[in-house]
């Protein structure tokens, strides 16, 4: 099958060759992002791979249907950037990897976790201008502390398993509990109460409708002043105005984010020489308790090598079969 890859960096193809080389699909490697005036170069696949910040909306979807697109694969978990409700009504067949290594990114979650209380970015940056004062570097043990886990899926449940061994109580909130989260000491309760006893607040939750901007100002309000936030999740669950406030006022006292609400005109790109456009953006880069990567927890040879293969095994799967091994259904929505 031919397939277009968008937003395609040297590392995507050098892992997704390697899976494809026993299944002989016709890789097309595209650096530019998937849009509407971008969904031309697709013309002919009977596939498209997209990425976390490529548009899928219904506009898009129309266009790629309309040059004979059937599958629509993603090269990871979320589904935030595509309209299911479009895909449905055209015919094309929505698939994701739905997990590759919850390790990366809840092993990712702890270092902003002990970066930002140890303030490690900050002392890195004296040292290397010779300055080895410690004044402003005061942390704290998290032997004790308890750290809330909203969402305990793959990921959240393997940051259970490492904060309970560093000691710490684990506060857990899902629509379900996990009982294996539960054997190891999380406690699942209510999410006000989660907010409002947790020292570490860990999101790992999808964004959906019903957790598009959870963290807004009302959930700060319910948090202990001087609370450490952490997003490795999905940007928009965290509202960035809301937050900044909460970071002025003293009420988040870091803050580690991995995703960011508008970040798919910054991430993924070189922007060194430019001056970036995003005033909220911008501001959260003044604060000395803020700490961002850009969307790099998933980014690990161990989870880079089973993205590929999860992904061209839904496109084995959809060719010989007309079905994709793990396929997004409108109803996952709701």
């Amino acid at each position: 099958m031919q397939v277009a890859v968008y937003s395609t960096k040297p590392y995507d193809r050098r892992f997704l060759d390697a899976a494809n080389a026993g299944a002989g699909h016709g890789l097309i490697y595209l650096e530019s992002r998937l849009a509407l005036e971008t969904a031309v170069a697709a013309a002919g696949a009977g596939a498209v791979c997209a990425f976390v910040n490529d548009e899928l909306r219904a506009n898009v979807l129309e266009a790629l249907a309309g040059q004979g697109t059937k599958l629509v694969v993603l090269r990871c978990a979320g589904f935030n950037n595509v309209d299911l409700v479009a895909a449905r009504a055209l015919g094309v067949t929505v698939a994701r990897v739905p997990e590759y290594s919850p390790h990366a990114v809840a092993e990712h979650a702890v270092a902003l976790i002990l970066a930002l209380n140890r303030k490690i970015h900050r002392a890195h940056a004296r040292v290397r201008e010779g300055n080895f004062d410690l004044d402003g570097l005061l942390g704290f043990d998290l032997f004790g502390r308890t750290v809330g886990i909203i969402g305990t899926g793959k990921t959240g449940a393997a940051l259970v398993r490492i904060m309970r061994g560093f000691g710490c109580i684990v506060l857990a909130h899902d629509l379900r509990a996990d009982p294996a989260c539960e054997s190891l000491g999380a406690r699942y309760v209510p999410l006000a109460e989660l907010l409002a006893a947790s020292d570490i607040i860990s999101l790992h939750c999808p964004l959906t409708p019903a957790t598009h901007h959870l963290i807004d100002a009302a959930a700060l309000t319910q948090m202990r002043p001087g609370v450490m936030l952490i997003n490795t999740s999905r940007g928009a669950v965290i509202d960035t105005r809301a937050a900044i406030n909460g970071l002025k006022s003293g009420r988040i006292g870091s803050l580690g984010l991995d995703v960011y609400e508008e970040e798919a005109e910054l991430f993924f790109r070189d922007l060194s020489d430019s001056v970036i456009q995003d005033d909220q953006f911008a501001r959260l880069l003044t604060f000395p308790n803020v700490l961002i990567t850009g969307h790099q927890a998933f980014f690990t040879q161990d989870a880079l090598a089973a993205i590929a293969e999860t992904t061209i095994g839904n496109i084995t799967a959809f060719e010989r079969t007309g079905h994709a091994l793990h396929e997004v259904s409108v109803e996952r929505l709701a």
